[in-house]
């Protein structure tokens, strides 16, 4: 399955992707259902009311990261890419009071959150941990239309019935009809060696089979616009973020410090990291405060690549906005990798396979801007994944705050050391970035669900409420 760049690096909102972007794609694919599915439409017999219920760990952790919210923005017309996080607040409140949403292109819905809004412990989908059903009635309460849908991380969404289908095609799924369809790392490096191109150059020969070079470029700007943004608006805010955990942002008061330290000229040991850090936190701060973000592969992870950028251009003089874009190819020829053969979504596989796959696929970014051939990139991959194998997602009350923003800016620091680390040798190591994700995989099937973003184990109940 070939995985564009645009599909691990979407802009959309917070808190989760999983939990909130796909929640919202999935009550979008739904309306879009109800005009044009080939379902059987009774004579003379209108949709009135329509519903939905959360299962598995969107039910356990669905208000923590917005699933609920994000749902009924979906059924009023809104999507990640286009919803205003400043307006959302006026949107749920209009929703509730008038027990009706309105999307555009529709005529007007019955939906009242508080009944029509189920987030269901008892029942467990079958498919995916991240699993929804979506329901349309007639005025007498008779079921017309039903539909599940599961989010299987980084925004992704798909139904039922292509899930089944995904499931059986597996190993034996047909390569995509581009140029350099790897699904392996060893495949990537064996094209890499044959054609004597880069994994960027590889990726980007794969993208414009897609689009035109300046389509892509133009892609690529639009992606690390939106990821420099987050960062700004991340460092420019403070206050107490939403949830109720009273989590204060603290990476504006920290930059300042850095800034201050900065014009002092201080000698600062750990500078580079801790530039790293309040980059990453910038990001998920605004992440958990419902702002808008990429997915990088995911909201819980969105900070990790976006601070390895921005480290890149704070810290060597050699970069570039053509080096930006390499950087985005490669981690996202990685992020691919990984998705198909193992997990982004820490309901399914733990943060391993959120906060993990953004520090490998960082950490590959980076060594490849700064020389490193396509041995070394696979190698600062697999550095950077093994080292967060077997990490739980564990989120108190359910929020992207604790761990999770902290979990970033050490995930940042992480990939720097295994790009830093694998450009120093020669590309030869003992495990290869396959054999971390297989492991990575076989992992998070052998976890327990109450460390799979379900808030039952971990931090999540082992912190004292205060």
């Amino acid at each position: 399955m070939f995985l564009s760049v645009f599909d691990l690096f979407k802009i959309g909102i917070g808190p989760s992707s999983s939990h909130t972007m796909g929640p919202m794609t999935a009550a979008a694919r739904f309306l879009s259902e109800l005009l044009d599915g080939d379902w059987p439409r009774p004579a003379g017999v209108r949709v009135d009311r329509v519903g939905a219920s959360l299962h598995g760990s969107l039910a356990y952790t669905g208000i923590g990261h917005g699933s609920d919210r994000a749902v009924c923005l979906g059924l009023a017309g809104e999507t990640p890419l286009t919803v205003d996080p400043d307006r959302s607040d006026q949107m749920l409140e209009t929703i509730r009071a008038s027990k009706r949403v309105s999307p555009p292109g529709h005529p007007s819905y019955r939906f009242d959150p508080a009944s029509d809004l189920v987030l269901d412990k008892k029942v467990s989908l079958p498919g995916h941990a991240n699993g929804m059903t979506f329901y349309a009635y007639d005025s007498d309460g008779r079921l017309l239309l039903k539909r599940i849908y599961y989010s299987i991380g980084g925004g992704f969404v798909v139904s039922d019935e292509e899930l089944q289908r995904m499931k059986a095609a597996g190993k034996a799924a047909k390569p995509a009809s581009v140029p350099y369809p790897f699904s392996h790392a060893a495949q990537m490096l064996d094209m890499a060696a044959r054609s004597g191109l880069s994994i960027a150059d590889m990726k980007r020969a794969n993208e414009e089979t897609l689009m035109s070079r300046d389509e892509l470029d133009a892609g690529l700007d639009a992606i690390w616009g939106a990821m420099l943004g987050c960062i700004n608006r991340g460092l420019s805010q403070e206050g107490i973020m939403p949830g109720g955990l009273k989590v204060r942002r603290r990476a504006r008061q920290l930059h300042d410090r850095l800034q201050e330290e900065w014009r002092l000229n201080r000698p600062n040991p750990l500078l580079a990291n801790d530039w790293l850090s309040i980059y990453a936190m910038a990001v998920n701060e605004e992440n958990a405060a419902g702002g808008r973000v990429v997915t990088a592969p995911t909201n819980g992870a969105a900070g990790v690549v976006p601070a390895v950028m921005r480290y890149w251009l704070h810290f060597h003089p050699e970069a570039d906005q053509a080096s930006i874009r390499d950087f985005l190819l490669t981690a996202a020829a990685v992020g691919g990798i990984i998705k198909s053969n193992a997990s982004i979504s820490g309901a399914e596989v733990g943060c391993q396979g959120e906060v993990g796959s953004a520090s490998a696929m960082a950490a590959a970014g980076l060594c490849a801007v700064m020389g490193g051939n396509p041995e070394q990139v696979e190698n600062a991959a697999e550095i950077a994944l093994e080292h967060h194998l077997g990490m739980t997602c564990d989120p108190v009350g359910g929020l992207v705050q604790v761990p999770c923003i902290e979990r970033n800016a050490l995930g940042a620091v992480k990939a720097v050391t295994a790009a830093s680390l694998a450009i120093k040798g020669d590309g030869k190591h003992f495990v290869p970035l396959d054999a971390a994700i297989e492991t990575m995989r076989q992992t998070g099937l052998d976890m327990s669900e109450k460390y799979k973003e379900t808030s039952q184990g971990g931090l999540a109940v082992n912190v004292v409420e205060c």
